[in-house]
């Protein structure tokens, strides 16, 4: 993607140097690490710039709930990021998701969705939406005739992650898009554990992608924070005026955390993606351990699709540890350098079940189609030294026997 020099020049620049410098806007004083304007509104040369600012017919900043320079500069540099037209930062992930379908999704419009989703998303779709009029259906991402048949007259959107959360199915974006877009509906994708390093669903298809920033784009644990991408015609006539009046808006001191996240970005996931290939490759040979999930493996069922959509791996593993809930929970209090948390994308490494977390809110039978057992395991691998981490799950697992 072209941006402008410190010349004002329009060059092509490659993606590590696009986190580092893309959409910079500097100030009167020169400053070199990004400004962080933490105001919430802007004063005007005269009441006929103001007017001209409110009708759209002058560029500039208005009021810091839908517009900010330190959050635009973040916007910008997802655009860049992503290869998308246009970007609004939210407050959260799942701020993000909610505005990316409730902001065009009406009464009496159908939308289909895979059933592999994080338990907040699924909550918006299966419980949510409903309330407004908007009806769902879940099917199995992985089958594209599931897809196909789930399409009715009013179908508007189709909603999926991939991977998934947590056992790492994944959903061919290319495809399902081709058949959304038969029927006239917008595709909208999670791209949170692939992280836009590894993976770009807009120029495969997808219409609209989501992130929750708070995890690999941020990548220390430090802030709250989300990004909607897609076409300036979805962003300035769908998506703009309900962000703007419902308010889900990005604080511009996380706005700033964020944008130092993305200058680290690339070496961030290069590390996270090498360490999770050596960590699952290690879990496959433990006797303790039942089945483990990893895209990068030829043995994943649809490694053939990871090498197709993704760029590696991913900096997420999942593994079904040897027995139940007791075991489980034994490997996780025995672990040391990985941290128990809910979180994921950090810099420090953090092990999850999911069963009693994330997935909770879903029956015994509803976690057991999406293959979420009491056994089941999900590791967010850090920036530790590998031979650490390998060490800390081999003590583990035999505390797990």
């Amino acid at each position: 993607m072209a941006s402008e020099d410190r010349r004002g020049r329009r060059i092509a620049w490659h993606k590590a140097t696009e986190l580092v410098h893309g959409g910079t806007l500097r100030s009167q004083f020169g400053e070199t690490s990004e400004a962080i304007f933490l105001n919430s509104g802007y004063v005007y040369e005269s009441d006929e710039q103001a007017e001209a600012r409110f009708k759209g017919d002058e560029e500039g900043f208005v009021y810091s709930r839908y517009s900010n320079p330190t959050v635009a500069m973040f916007e910008a540099r997802m655009c860049a990021l992503e290869g998308a037209e246009a970007a609004r930062g939210t407050a959260s992930g799942m701020a993000a998701v909610a505005a990316s379908l409730l902001c065009f999704l009406k009464a009496g419009d159908h939308v289909v969705s895979a059933r592999a989703l994080f338990g907040a998303c699924r909550f918006v779709v299966e419980d949510l939406l409903p309330r407004y009029g908007i009806e769902s259906t879940l099917v199995d991402g992985r089958d594209l005739t599931a897809w196909e048949k789930a399409v009715r007259p009013n179908t508007k959107a189709f909603f999926f992650e991939t991977p998934t959360n947590p056992v790492l199915e994944l959903v061919d974006i290319e495809a399902v898009s081709k058949i959304a877009h038969t029927a006239n509906a917008l595709v909208v994708v999670d791209n949170v554990f692939a992280t836009p390093m590894l993976q770009r669903p807009l120029p495969i298809g997808a219409d609209i992608v989501c992130y929750s920033a708070t995890k690999h784009i941020d990548g220390q644990g430090r802030c709250l924070g989300g990004v909607v991408l897609g076409s300036e015609a979805f962003i300035d006539e769908k998506f703009h005026n309900y962000f703007k009046q419902t308010g889900p808006s990005l604080s511009p001191f996380n706005a700033w955390v964020l944008l130092k996240g993305l200058e680290t970005l690339p070496l961030r996931v290069d590390r996270h993606c090498a360490s999770a290939a050596a960590i699952a490759d290690f879990l496959a040979d433990q006797s303790e351990v039942q089945s483990v999930f990893y895209p990068g493996r030829s043995d994943h069922p649809q490694h053939q699709l990871a090498l197709k959509q993704m760029e590696g791996g991913g900096p997420m593993v999942a593994f079904e540890v040897k027995g139940d809930k007791k075991n489980a929970f034994s490997f996780m209090n025995a672990l040391s350098i990985f941290k128990i948390s809910n979180n994921l994308g950090d810099a420090k490494s953090l092990v999850t079940h999911p069963a009693t977390t994330t997935h909770q809110r879903l029956a015994t039978e509803a976690r057991a189609d999406l293959g979420i057992f009491d056994n089941t395991i999900r590791l967010s691998i850090g920036l530790e030294d590998v031979r650490d981490l390998k060490a800390d799950l081999d003590q583990a697992l035999a505390a797990a026997r």
